[in-house]
């Protein structure tokens, strides 16, 4: 676990999973620490992940000056991070409310940006508003499920300023696609990465200048991902779509059946739908709605093969076969 200094001297702690290629990836809470982001859905097969413990959270150190937790002042921690990878660019994955995050350094430096991955966003730092109506009626279409009913009834109450901490456990299968064994671990595993100190500074007056990030990242010339969940509130693809409207050329993709931790909720979606948008190798289009990758191979003026597999498979073999074919100068596909 890399420990390195933040330009406060605040030591910041880092976990790095997987192989390949880093990914700096932004936990979400907010100021909660990384652990529950495991290894995104197994993308840890393909990329490297670099998990930032957010100072004062996971085994970040707290730091002296707690007006530090403000989200635009941690801008200055990615940075940091940037620096100690010896990176001159950087491929950037938030969640949640590590999106504002996100958005912010994107805002602040876009010159370090290669690619900008974001999933459930939350779209505070842009000025998107999340209704309570966008939770109302996220949670209805969870209606036949066993525990709705009382899930609904404590969202309510909660949404009428009732107590967080005695409420959220009921309110909690909202946030998951799947309220199963591994969503009820993952759930029971939070407790206690949360910094509620840090997390009450977060958003603190100053924190946000929703109309000037928006009008810099009107100019951003990155590939961004905004990835949604079917099932989510906060935000919901409405709500994702405006945030994928200030970008230019973001690419916009609804996880079916998922809620705000895709990665949970279906590991192979999510996998193949971030790596898919990494890898400068491959190429995409929508058919019917149905988002479809694809690689090609071989001179241009070659006559075209295409090389098809099924959409749960993986198309590794076709990878090869298409590699061959194309050493041969005979087809690209």
């Amino acid at each position: 676990m890399p420990i390195f200094s933040a330009h406060d001297t605040t030591p910041l702690a880092c976990h790095l999973v997987g192989e390949g290629e880093p990914l700096i990836c932004l936990p979400g809470g907010p100021m909660r620490a990384s652990a529950y982001l495991g290894d995104l859905g197994g993308l840890a097969a393909r990329r490297r992940l670099v998990l930032l413990d957010l100072r004062g959270t996971g085994a970040s150190g707290v730091p002296e000056d707690p007006s530090t937790y403000r989200c635009d002042r941690l801008v200055d921690d990615v940075e940091a991070l940037r620096e100690h990878l010896g990176l001159d660019r950087i491929d950037l994955l938030a969640h949640s409310a590590g999106a504002d995050l996100a958005l912010l350094y994107a805002a602040r430096h876009p010159d370090r940006l290669r690619t900008l991955t974001l999933v459930t966003p939350s779209t505070r730092a842009v000025g998107v508003e999340i209704s309570d109506q966008d939770l109302r009626e996220a949670a209805e279409l969870r209606r036949e499920e066993p525990w709705y009913p009382e899930a609904r009834a404590a969202q309510e109450a909660l949404l009428a300023g009732g107590p967080f901490a005695e409420l959220w456990p009921a309110v909690r299968p909202l946030t998951y696609g799947r309220w199963d064994g591994p969503a009820r671990a993952h759930a029971e595993a939070s407790a206690g990465q949360t910094n509620a100190h840090a997390r009450g500074h977060y958003a603190a007056e100053g924190a946000f200048d929703p109309v000037a990030t928006a009008e810099a990242l009107r100019a951003l010339t990155v590939p961004v991902l905004v990835l949604a969940g079917e099932y989510d509130g906060h935000p919901s693809p409405d709500r994702a779509t405006e945030l994928a409207a200030i970008l230019p050329g973001a690419e916009f993709a609804v996880q079916s059946g998922a809620g705000h931790f895709p990665w949970l909720d279906d590991p192979g979606a999510f996998a193949r739908t971030v790596e898919a948008f990494l890898d400068p190798d491959i190429r995409t289009v929508r058919a019917g709605g149905v988002r479809l990758a694809y690689r090609v191979w071989g001179e241009e003026a070659s006559p075209a093969v295409v090389l098809l597999h099924g959409r749960a498979g993986s198309s590794e073999t076709w990878t090869r076969i298409a590699r061959d074919l194309a050493a041969d100068h005979r087809v690209y596909a």
